[in-house]
């Protein structure tokens, strides 16, 4: 029904599809994208659109979900704008959010950069802000590519505590975990 709910999965626990369910029949504990930027204060944000095909379930690919996504974020202040960065793995979908609000920073999700052997350079000359590679490709020499083309690196998944010491040491911009609070003790 276009609105803009909280989710990871293509799937409520009930087994209903998010992109099939108005939002007046969710899961009461599903949150609104807007009462979740709100929640989220002071704190940066990463809003990872998910609308690539293994996303949607059996739902249609749409570019709806970005118009909607920037027209919220037009409604914040500034400084709540700045704390924002939208990311996806859908490329069409972070252009968009670029071509319609490019004062919105954005994030381009690589899983297999091997089969992506252009994404950094794609990712800097589309004029966004970060490269998002699944921790396994994340290297010294990725990282000087991306700071060589002024490209933010956020990796994922990343719990092990190890690793967590290595990327920081490296200078990776952020690391998405499973256990915040364990990364947070970590590299304090």
């Amino acid at each position: 029904d276009g609105s803009l709910i909280v989710n990871h999965d293509a799937w409520y626990r009930d087994e209903r599809t998010v992109w099939s369910t108005p939002f007046d029949q969710v899961p009461p504990d599903t949150l609104d994208l807007a009462g979740a930027l709100a929640a989220c204060g002071d704190m940066g944000v990463n809003i990872e659109i998910k609308n690539s095909p293994g996303d949607l379930a059996d739902g249609p690919w749409s570019l709806d979900v970005v118009d909607a996504t920037v027209e919220l974020i037009g409604t914040l202040d500034a400084a709540a704008r700045d704390r924002i960065l939208v990311s996806s793995f859908d490329r069409a979908t972070v252009d968009r959010i670029k071509a319609l609000g490019s004062d919105i920073a954005t994030g381009y999700l690589v899983f297999d950069l091997n089969l992506q052997p252009d994404a950094v350079a794609e990712t800097a000359d589309g004029g966004h802000d970060a490269l998002h590679p699944w921790d396994p490709f994340v290297t010294p020499d990725l990282l000087e590519d991306c700071r060589s083309r002024g490209l933010r690196v956020n990796t994922w998944t990343v719990d092990d505590f190890d690793r967590w010491i290595e990327l920081a040491s490296w200078g990776v911009d952020g690391i998405v975990t499973n256990t915040p609070g364990r990364l947070v003790s970590a590299l304090a």
